[in-house]
């Protein structure tokens, strides 16, 4: 009897032991869920308390999807295409559901958007802010071209040679649907800046294009330079446009003056030529002395031999030499020199 007493009280200390466990984790779910469960039922957003427990094991932050989707409820947003998981799955795929619901929140009160919510998590997801995406599709923003930490203008040199300095100033919208893949801003900025000095080169004179500055933008804006490009150009105006140099005729200076080394050094080269074949006809010449000279080395050795033999006399020997006084007198006279003493 004793036993079955101590039994029963045993008993009816571990039920009441599990009693009041059971009681102490409702109150822990209570504390921990209570607030944002009845925030998301005055706002009907559909959050249940099992919906919470779940996501608390499913590490997920609780007070951004209660809040996120307290925003959906409250902004008009479809909440059978946002819902409690849609927002759990980006928020575990590393998205901020904060922006992406403002983005959606935006582009729904603005009504010229076309925002759906798989396109503003991909966006999202895609490292690009979305939020700031779909401002700037409602107020386009303007970009500086060139960019005030680069060059200072634009320089582009029309077909008369004169250099013209510009400054443009693009007026784009964001494009959505190619923010996935397009191309950024410096892009936009290459493109622009490609188009305005290709633009003005193809002016006959620079007076075309002072007087009549949009046709820069008009023949920039024809060649549909945002595609494939995150942004839509929805104007592109020339904030300054200045003369620079005269680069036609600096060309020509240039051109002028290389002709001009040229003609000089192909000068030097015939110069160098004439100097050559001159001292070559020198050393002839002087080759040519030389044999004379030899020849008349040999002329005494001749008479002396030809006395020896008896074919020449000695009084033929003397009528030689007064013939050579003789023609040696006539040649002294005829360039007005002494005339030489006969032998």
């Amino acid at each position: 009897m004793l036993f079955a007493q101590t039994t029963q009280q045993v008993l009816t200390l571990i039920g009441a032991g599990f009693i009041l466990l059971f009681c102490l984790v409702l109150l822990a779910v209570f504390l921990r869920f209570f607030p944002l469960w009845i925030q998301s039922l005055m706002a009907g957003a559909g959050v249940g308390i099992l919906d919470l427990i779940g996501m608390t094991f499913r590490k997920v932050n609780l007070d951004v999807i209660v809040r996120s989707k307290i925003m959906v409820v409250q902004a008009g947003l479809d909440d059978r295409v946002i819902t409690t998981k849609a927002l759990e799955a980006h928020f575990l795929a590393g998205g901020n559901v904060f922006r992406v619901i403002e983005a959606m929140i935006a582009a729904n009160k603005a009504k010229i958007l076309d925002l759906d919510y798989r396109l503003a998590t991909a966006i999202d997801l895609a490292g690009r802010d979305v939020r700031e995406a779909v401002r700037t599709s409602v107020y386009p923003k303007v970009i500086d071209c060139p960019p005030s930490k680069g060059r200072v203008t634009l320089d582009g040199v029309a077909k008369n040679g004169i250099q013209l300095k510009v400054k443009a100033r693009v007026t784009v919208r964001t494009n959505l649907r190619q923010l996935i893949g397009g191309a950024m801003e410096d892009t936009i900025i290459a493109r622009v800046g490609e188009g305005i000095i290709s633009a003005i080169g193809s002016a006959e004179t620079h007076g075309e294009v002072l007087e009549n500055p949009d046709r820069i933008s008009k023949t920039v804006l024809e060649r549909r330079l945002d595609a494939e490009t995150a942004f839509e150009i929805v104007s592109i105006d020339i904030a300054d446009i200045d003369v620079g140099e005269n680069i036609g005729a600096r060309l020509q200076a240039d051109q002028a003056e290389a002709d001009t080394r040229v003609a000089r050094a192909r000068a030097e080269g015939r110069r160098a030529l004439g100097v050559a074949a001159e001292q070559e006809n020198i050393a002839k010449i002087e080759e040519s002395r030389a044999k004379v000279v030899e020849a008349e080395a040999e002329v005494p050795l001749a008479i002396s031999d030809a006395i020896s033999t008896g074919k020449f006399s000695i009084m033929d020997y003397y009528k030689l030499k007064n013939i050579q006084s003789d023609t040696d007198m006539r040649g002294s006279i005829a360039r007005g020199l002494p005339a030489p003493v006969k032998t």
